[in-house]
């Protein structure tokens, strides 16, 4: 048996975890993209942890997951899209300022990318997610 992930969802308040970020601008910014991810995902947010935020899930051999998320770190916001950026080369190249992961995507300031491709990558990769994994 896989052992149990140590990310998993709680019972915290996203509105309080977001309300706390310092500065205001890392807060404001954190907000904008909390809508955003919520609006793509259809479903409320849910604190995974103690600074994820996470919207639906899935299941897979090491565990239940966020099907959406992103996290306001210090030097980014990272937003996970689970089915990663192959075949995602048109939107990437319009996004604006940001770098790539495995299935991460860092962003250091919203300024710095078009918030319309942030969301088509999320609807995307939400997408993709439920193909592979049917609720």
């Amino acid at each position: 048996m896989a052992d149990t992930p140590k990310t998993l969802p709680t019972d915290a308040s996203v509105p309080a975890f977001l309300a706390a970020l310092e500065p205001a601008r890392r807060r404001d910014e954190a907000q904008a993209i909390a809508a955003l991810l919520e609006t793509v995902a259809g479903c409320p947010p849910v604190m995974w942890g103690s600074s994820i935020i996470g919207y639906g899930t899935y299941l897979t051999k090491t565990g239940t997951w966020p099907r959406l998320g992103f996290s306001p770190r210090k030097a980014n916001h990272v937003v996970y899209l689970m089915d990663g950026f192959d075949g995602q080369a048109d939107l990437l190249a319009g996004l604006g300022k940001a770098s790539t992961g495995v299935s991460c995507l860092y962003i250091k300031k919203l300024a710095d990318i078009d918030m319309g491709v942030l969301a088509e990558l999320a609807r995307r990769s939400w997408a993709m997610m439920a193909t592979r994994y049917p609720v």
